[in-house]
């Protein structure tokens, strides 16, 4: 099965969070938004969502496949009241770590 071809859940949060350490800070992910294979808007969309509802200080991954996504996630975190904690590559899509100030 390919990576656009796989079924996902309609919940983009219902992967278990974990913990991520981006420099020398260690972060405990409160919520996973899997946008893997949705193009623009839908996941700065479903981001946007995502901090609207998460409170304050809690970190979210942000699991997407777009470039063009994963690039604009992180400069709409202003005016989100979000900050953006990080980006990491992995095999074939990027992880963004946003959290909601």
């Amino acid at each position: 099965m390919g990576l656009f071809s796989s079924k996902k859940s309609e919940n983009p949060d219902a992967q278990a969070p974990g913990t991520v350490t981006l420099g020398d800070q260690h972060y405990t992910v409160s919520q996973v938004v899997d946008v893997l294979g949705d193009s623009c808007p839908r996941p700065q969309l479903m981001t946007k969502k995502a901090l609207s509802k998460a409170a304050a200080g809690a970190v979210i991954e942000v699991k997407v496949d777009n470039p063009t996504s994963m690039e604009a996630i992180p400069t709409m975190m202003p005016e989100l009241n979000g900050s953006h904690l990080g980006t990491i590559k992995a095999e074939r899509y990027w992880r963004v770590f946003v959290r909601k100030n």
